[in-house]
């Protein structure tokens, strides 16, 4: 699956923010930049809402922050590495460098659910991560993802 949703203009290795809303921001733009957004404004609030709710920073490194949002028609995800750590609440307490974005449409829940486990599936392995972390290049980190 993350084959299908993840293309290599939709990995970066150079994210940019130095704080929680930045480093979603940042998510957002890249994102957008595929197109895949019809509203930017109201993906960046539904995003900022459900983080408000609950942080979807977990543990090792990784945050996964996501959302259903109308502003998009099926699933779409990003994936971005931080050169530095961002303090993002996440379980652990521990600042996060890996990020994966998700955004799906409001009636949709099977490949959110989906898309979610298979990237906890896969992260969990901490070779997997310092791969990530590792990468040169964005084609080096879809790489990763995609294998």
């Amino acid at each position: 699956m993350l084959r299908d949703v993840l293309s290599p203009d939709l990995v970066t290795i150079d994210l940019q923010g130095d704080s929680k809303k930045s480093i979603i921001e940042s998510l957002i733009t890249l994102i957008e930049r595929s197109g895949a957004i019809k509203d930017r404004e109201l993906a960046l609030s539904d995003v900022l809402s459900h983080e408000n709710e609950t942080s979807t920073g977990m543990e090792n490194g990784i945050a996964i922050p996501h959302a259903k949002s109308g502003s998009v028609d099926q699933l779409v995800a990003c994936v971005g590495v931080s050169k530095k750590p961002i303090e993002f609440e996440c379980l652990d307490r521990k600042p996060a460098r890996i990020f994966v974005m998700t955004l799906s449409p409001v009636d949709g829940t099977g490949p959110h659910v989906r898309f979610l486990a298979e990237i906890a599936r896969l992260l969990k392995e901490k070779s997997v991560r310092k791969r990530v972390l590792k990468a040169a290049t964005n084609e080096e980190l879809f790489e990763v993802f995609t294998g």
